[in-house]
């Protein structure tokens, strides 16, 4: 009986697997976007959270390495200005950021930035292991996003979920890490 149960998960979510919906920008999109930020090298775990339960509702990553980059695992979020490949958006520039938390943060949902501090190597490491991620499907999100982190050091300690809460707690306990809520109400 277990083996049968066993079958029929992985056959699920081999199928959900299937419906990530790829995306791939033109190579002079992406290189007329890409965007290098002055702030120190960092990862920023960034969560969308429900102003009436509380619970988690997507999560992403923002990497400030050899350029600031956005993955955003089964994310909805579009932008001319911010070309995208499976998931992994580029030109994050301080107003392409705005519009990015300016859309999730809204009358019903407020968003949740934590940043960490990272040598370069590492933030060049959780670019390099998002960007070949590919395409997420549809409430994989936090788990794309803990798989990532769980293979950048310094982030081995985030356990493996599929619930952006307890990605967002997980990554709240980890040294140094400041947080930020943005709140709008349009």
């Amino acid at each position: 009986m277990k083996r049968v149960k066993l079958y029929l998960l992985l056959s699920l979510l081999s199928l959900t697997t299937a419906c990530a919906e790829s995306v791939w920008a033109p190579d002079d999109a992406v290189a007329k976007a890409a965007y290098v930020h002055d702030a120190p090298p960092s990862i920023t775990l960034i969560t969308v959270i429900n102003n009436n339960t509380g619970e988690g509702g997507h999560s992403a990553l923002m990497i400030n390495g050899s350029q600031r980059v956005i993955f955003d695992p089964a994310g909805n979020w579009h932008s001319r200005y911010a070309p995208e490949r499976n998931d992994f958006v580029y030109g994050i520039t301080p107003g392409v950021l705005d519009l990015y938390n300016g859309f999730h943060a809204r009358t019903a949902w407020h968003v949740v930035v934590q940043t960490k501090i990272v040598s370069p190597e590492v933030a060049e490491l959780a670019l390099m292991s998002s960007k070949n991620n590919g395409a997420v499907a549809s409430a994989f999100c936090a788990n794309a996003v803990t798989h990532v982190l769980r293979g950048v050091p310094g982030f081995e300690s985030i356990p493996a979920s599929f619930f952006p809460k307890k990605a967002m707690k997980a990554f709240a306990r980890l040294p140094n890490v400041t947080t930020e809520k943005i709140f709008e109400y349009d």
